[in-house]
């Protein structure tokens, strides 16, 4: 079996079928980096709202976890490839790690607000991919993905902020 056995039929043309499928492996590291951390801060998180960012952290890490196969297949529908490995992930991802022995749950939340934010960026930039190509149904998966996202953040966002109730 060769590479060209793995490709599947697509009318999207060849740069597409190029394109597409490398943008949405670097989006599947950055969605198994995220995953990995929300976990990690679940799993690690302490203090006073212990349930409360221990539940929280385990639904969102979930639900990050949710988009990867659809990522991953969506990539191998169109004619492409998709990660084979976590050395792969970790040459892919733009998400960075954090290995830190403790981090202060405030700060977890903030960081995972802005890992958030930022692979709602990403998203975004192959959605423009996608509408460049005509790749329609990848895009409403994206725009999907995008509101999930933005509701992350949402809940990350309040559920940080400080103030007289805190």
């Amino acid at each position: 079996m060769s590479k060209a056995d793995l490709q599947s039929p697509t009318d999207l043309g060849a740069n597409a079928n190029r394109d597409i499928p490398a943008a949405l492996r670097a989006l599947l590291a950055d969605v198994f980096a995220l995953y990995l951390k929300t976990k990690n801060f679940h799993w690690h998180v302490s203090g006073r709202h212990f349930r409360d960012y221990h539940l929280l952290l385990d639904e969102q890490a979930e639900q990050i976890f949710a988009m990867t196969d659809d990522i991953a297949e969506r990539a191998r529908k169109i004619g492409g490839t998709t990660l084979r490995s976590i050395g792969h992930i970790a040459r892919e991802q733009r998400i960075l790690d954090n290995d830190a022995d403790y981090v202060e749950p405030q700060d977890m939340l903030a960081e995972l607000r802005s890992d958030n934010q930022q692979l709602t960026r990403e998203m975004r930039r192959v959605h423009e991919l996608c509408d460049e190509y005509g790749d329609v149904a990848t895009a409403s998966l994206l725009e999907n993905w995008i509101d999930e996202t933005e509701r992350r953040i949402w809940f990350l966002y309040e559920t940080g902020r400080s103030g007289p109730n805190s």
